[in-house]
């Protein structure tokens, strides 16, 4: 159970902060950046702080991540070929409904820029992780977020982007490629 002053992580996100209020089986948490965001309980993790050398390694329980992990194995008898270069490839989908639990009282231009914060958050993750390759996923639409997402990748040095796989996304995904540089 989750009390008020714990330090969570979100599942399938790169979000970490702390607890400010446990409601039913809402939680209402603080994000490192500063975001107030509520999550169910099962989207979270309690994370212990061990202090070592860097003083900033987080422990998560395994055994709780790979209970929530394990999905059942999907009942098709055409074997998919997986590509060698496109194993563990993260995916992020921008769409505000996976953002956000209720976008209710938001404004196209809040959207927008939540989407896309989200977007430039997984990519400095990227960077400063040395992850070669993450996929964003934005959707046809109108074309409003993949302009701005062109524009965010842009603007970034060592960074290269195109349309994602069409058979696997359609229109509506871009691979963005990071380029490591040998330090």
């Amino acid at each position: 159970m989750l009390v008020k002053g714990d330090k969570v992580s979100v599942l399938d996100e790169a979000i970490n902060g702390t607890v400010v209020s446990v409601k039913n089986n809402e939680v209402l948490i603080e994000t490192e950046d500063g975001f107030m965001m509520t999550f169910l309980v099962n989207e979270l993790l309690k994370i212990q702080e061990t202090s070592n050398l860097m003083n900033s390694i987080k422990r998560i329980n395994l055994d709780e991540v790979s209970k929530e992990k394990t999905e059942p194995k999907p009942r098709s008898f055409v074997k998919e070929k997986k590509d060698k270069r496109e194993v563990g490839v993260p995916e992020f989908d921008l769409h505000i409904e996976k953002l956000v639990p209720n976008k209710r009282g938001m404004s196209n231009y809040d959207i927008l820029t939540l989407q896309t914060e989200t977007a430039k958050r997984h990519i400095e993750f990227a960077i400063r992780s040395r992850i070669p390759k993450i996929v964003f996923i934005h959707g046809v639409g109108e074309g409003i977020l993949k302009a701005e997402l062109d524009f965010l990748l842009g603007r970034y040095d060592g960074i290269d982007f195109q349309d994602a796989n069409y058979q696997k996304y359609g229109l509506g995904a871009t691979e963005v490629y990071i380029r490591q540089n040998n330090k």
